[in-house]
């Protein structure tokens, strides 16, 4: 898997979560211009190797926002991570006019939360291809499935983005997919599909898992870093390559002690 200057064949990686936002579900998540990069020199001290910066918070029930306001609140940072940091730079948004002003502006990955399909086009899977960028393919929809159609509706929607990419002629070493846990399923479907998340590499492409201090956890939302921890250390042995989170450094000491275990 390549993004941008790096290239990552094993093991499993921390992606760090930094959001531009002022309504993002954790707020130690959200960062300012101010703030941007003494946020992304922690994150890389801790162990971070991908930054994933956003501009509209995807919590459920949220209030959207549109592309030129999303572009706004991204625009400057993305410019001071690329000119103080050589680090892969993701950016998470599903508008196709942000991704093209985003890799524009240097970014490397589109992460996007609809799949290469919001707009039901063609546009975002082409504009990343036209860029030469990385992608990582989230599953998700607006109902919630029914228990015995769970795997049935994942695989059917990620068929259609992974055709859509390529299609677009995205390079095959330059896709990632995330069962999107959290969207579009219940808790108990959000469970079902952490424990066998290993069923999403039938597609070929390293694996992304997003729990990081989600609600499938139960409890309060500062509660919950230790089961957030419990499944990194369970991606780490699935051999997921990504793990996309908040508090990097914990979730990086994780890895560690999970991969010591298995020497």
């Amino acid at each position: 898997m390549k993004i941008g200057n790096r290239t990552f064949e094993s093991g499993t990686h921390v992606m760090a979560i930094i959001n531009l936002t002022p309504d993002s579900f954790y707020a130690n998540s959200r960062a300012t211009v101010d703030s941007i990069l003494e946020r992304v020199e922690k994150a890389i001290e801790n162990g971070a190797e991908v930054i994933d910066v956003g501009g509209q918070s995807t919590r459920p029930s949220y209030t959207a926002i549109s592309a030129q306001e999303e572009w706004l609140r991204l625009q400057k940072p993305i410019e001071m991570i690329k000119k103080h940091f050589d680090i892969p730079l993701s950016v998470d948004t599903f508008y196709p006019y942000v991704a093209e002003k985003a890799l524009q502006s240097g970014a490397d990955l589109i992460n996007d939360v609809w799949g290469l399909q919001y707009q039901d086009n063609e546009s975002m899977a082409q504009i990343i291809a036209k860029y030469d960028a990385a992608v990582c393919i989230m599953h998700n929809q607006n109902r919630i499935p029914l228990d015995e159609n769970l795997w049935s509706d994942i695989f059917a929607f990620l068929d259609k983005s992974v055709e859509l990419a390529k299609r677009a002629k995205i390079d095959e070493n330059k896709i990632l997919i995330d069962g999107g846990i959290g969207f579009g399923k219940s808790k108990q479907q959000n469970w079902t599909v952490l424990e066998n998340y290993e069923k999403l590499g039938k597609y070929g492409y390293p694996l992304l898992l997003g729990t990081s201090r989600k609600s499938m956890f139960g409890g309060d939302i500062n509660d919950r870093l230790a089961p957030t921890l419990d499944s990194t250390r369970l991606a780490t042995k699935k051999g997921v390559l990504f793990v996309r989170v908040h508090d990097v450094k914990e979730n990086y000491q994780a890895i560690r002690d999970c991969l010591a275990e298995e020497v």
